[in-house]
């Protein structure tokens, strides 16, 4: 044998490789399995579920109504001001001018201590007591009119709080409040989570920092944003249930429970409304996948499928 030819005696066998058993991931597979059987059996021998009685209930005009309006139109709307206040909130949490740092941390310490279902009920009950009406106008306009000898109290508009304390606009107004101070820690945290580098660069090409802002950074912080804010919103849908503390009857709850309360089909009610908020839910996780695909292009590792940025034929590699 020569001395640099391989010794192929020492080589060793095949390797018997066996998996590491798992017994324990049967015993929770039989032990999910026996529950979801025991569900399926409850839905379809317990007739006190009521699911044709839910049914039923879920197509009635003021529970269509509550939907479209109190669950709907208040996710919309406080979202909205969720999201434009916390994305103020949080630049200004990120200034270097210590007075608007520190009124942005004012905000998101108050709001995000009360509850708000707390913060609901004093609107719809504490602020009416406190002032009947606000005036919208110039401050001391009353003084100054008296002094200058007119007949104006430059009051500008006039708004009744008892009446408007009650209405829809108000709970979307105290929802969005509140979701403002979520949403300002969200897109801080998006907004650190881009380079700095990026900002650098744009203001070296001439940017103010708002233009830096709103075409660097923010598209590349959205891909952080997206998660979370969609979370937000489906946890927006079910807080609109508690518009009733203002209260707001066009709401999907207080309506399906009011229709249960009266009919005394409470466990038909409460599948009803919790149909309509899985069905609400689920559009959204839809939604929030897609916009999560995206604004995640170009970070997943997978190759795009936009063919304008696939390989040329005949390019592959080595």
């Amino acid at each position: 044998m020569s001395v640099n030819s391989p010794d192929t005696t020492e080589r060793p066998g095949a390797i018997d490789a066996r998996p590491v058993p798992h017994p324990w991931r049967w015993v929770a597979l039989a032990v999910i399995l026996i529950l979801v059987a025991m569900m399926i059996s409850s839905f379809l021998t317990n007739e006190r579920w009521g699911f044709s009685t839910a049914l039923q209930i879920m197509n009635q005009t003021p529970v269509l109504e509550g939907l479209w309006k109190g669950t709907i139109v208040g996710t919309i709307g406080a979202m909205a001001i969720g999201v434009v206040g916390g994305v103020i909130i949080a630049i200004m949490r990120l200034s270097t001018n210590p007075v608007l740092r520190g009124v942005s941390f004012v905000y998101t310490w108050f709001f995000r201590g009360i509850p708000r279902l707390v913060l609901l009920a004093m609107i719809g009950s504490g602020i009416g007591f406190l002032y009947s009406e606000l005036n919208f106008g110039v401050p001391f306009g009353q003084q100054l009119a008296s002094l200058m000898g007119l007949s104006s109290d430059f009051t500008f508009f006039t708004l009744d709080v008892n009446q408007f304390s009650s209405t829809l606009l108000a709970g979307i107004i105290g929802l969005g409040l509140s979701e403002a101070a979520y949403m300002a820690e969200i897109a801080r945290a998006g907004i650190i989570s881009v380079d700095k580098g990026q900002n650098e660069a744009a203001q070296a090409l001439g940017m103010s920092r708002g233009q830096a802002m709103r075409r660097i950074v923010l598209p590349q912080a959205m891909r952080v944003i997206v998660p979370p804010t969609g979370n937000e919103t489906i946890a927006m849908v079910k807080d609109t249930s508690l518009l009733s503390a203002i209260p707001v009857i066009t709401e999907l709850f207080y309506q399906t429970r009011a229709i249960g309360t009266r009919t005394l089909q409470i466990m038909p009610s409460f599948v009803a409304v919790t149909a309509w908020y899985l069905l609400v839910g689920s559009v959204l996780m839809v939604g929030q996948y897609y916009l999560e695909r995206r604004f995640g292009r170009g970070f997943t590792g997978k190759a795009p499928k936009d063919k304008r940025f696939a390989r040329p034929a005949g390019m592959g590699g080595a």
